[in-house]
């Protein structure tokens, strides 16, 4: 009886980090968690479908006001596919008032083992705040390999996390505290973390005033910055490789944009590629190049566009690092570089 009691155990905490991984590849997938605190939760639906219209169906409620129950319930209710949090979690008790409204992941400021432990044991992701290598060690002990990097800026920036990442190899970080529009990028640039946290398009303020659209706005802002997307260069399609060096010649002759050949194609300098044989795209293809391709797609696929399976090409990392767009732009096939 005893064995059968602790497969069923192991099997249940091999669930729950399962489950804890699941949410934790969503919060990476979209790089940006939108930390709000709602005062009156009648504004908690229409603040969730602006962070969703802008591009972020994500967001960490925080526990500091009283609405915070019936805000995270409202817009799970609503929303049932956002991925909406309680943060500044303080107690066990908390967490299951949290839970029941519908969190789907616990964030605290700081390391209390006793909460750990309890949203583990309840198969609930939990990601405890850390700031120094004492609390690493225990978020490590306590089985968790991602941790919240709070206060980010006041407690060292992205140069702390780079000194402690170097020890903890295997340990990520979302930092969150200080973070905005002109060093986001800085941060999700360093591959140990996540994902950052921030508030600067859910200020307060907005919030109050029921200022949606413009917390929408600058939730596009806010993705578009991640993003970074930028032209890359134009394809042309030609018949042979003969005719294609004759443009890449072409361009070379009149612009001075040196001929470089490639094993499909020429490129005339880094603007130009010359197809050797008709590729996607009626007329050619538009290379866009983006910061984080695979949250490029993510965010694309939430709006609807699809992409052609098969031209999907990743590292040896397993990173996307190329992909189509099935929808041709004028005649032109359309397909993400990674920057």
């Amino acid at each position: 009886m005893a064995i059968f009691y602790n497969f069923v155990k192991t099997l249940s905490k091999e669930r729950s980090y399962k489950t804890m991984n699941d949410v934790l590849k969503k919060i990476s997938s979209i790089g940006i968690v939108p930390v709000v605190k709602i005062d009156d939760a009648k504004g908690a639906v229409p603040l969730a479908k602006a962070l969703i219209d802008g591009g972020l169906p994500c967001a960490e409620v925080t526990f500091r006001t009283d609405a915070a129950e019936e805000a995270i319930s409202l817009i799970s209710n609503a929303y049932p596919e956002m991925l909406v949090g309680a943060g500044t979690v303080l107690t066990t008790e908390q967490v299951d008032r949290a839970t029941a409204a519908g969190a789907k992941f616990i964030v605290s400021p700081g390391l209390n083992p006793t909460v750990v432990k309890y949203c583990i044991d309840k198969g609930v992701p939990v990601t405890p705040g850390c700031s120094n290598p004492s609390d690493i060690e225990a978020a490590i002990a306590l089985g968790l390999d991602v941790v919240k990097f709070f206060p980010a800026e006041a407690a060292g920036g992205l140069s702390m996390i780079k000194a402690m990442s170097a020890p903890y190899v295997n340990v990520k970080f979302m930092p969150t505290g200080g973070i905005n529009a002109k060093n986001l990028c800085e941060y999700l640039d360093f591959p140990k973390i996540i994902a950052c946290g921030g508030s600067w398009m859910v200020k307060d303020s907005l919030i109050a005033a029921g200022e949606w659209d413009t917390i929408r706005d600058m939730t596009r802002e806010a993705v578009k910055t991640m993003l970074g997307f930028e032209l890359a260069h134009i394809g042309i399609n030609e018949e042979n490789a003969e005719k294609a060096e004759k443009v890449a010649k072409m361009f070379e002759a009149v612009f001075g944009f040196e001929k470089i050949e490639k094993t499909g194609s020429f490129f005339a300098d880094k603007y130009i590629e010359i197809m050797k044989s008709p590729y996607y795209g009626k007329n050619g293809h538009i290379a866009i190049k983006t910061n984080y391709l695979d949250r490029a797609v993510h965010y694309l696929e939430l709006r609807g566009v699809e992409f052609i399976e098969e031209t999907k090409k990743y590292d040896d990392k397993g990173h996307l690092k190329f992909a189509y767009l099935k929808e041709e732009f004028g005649g032109f096939a359309v397909h993400l570089l990674q920057k």
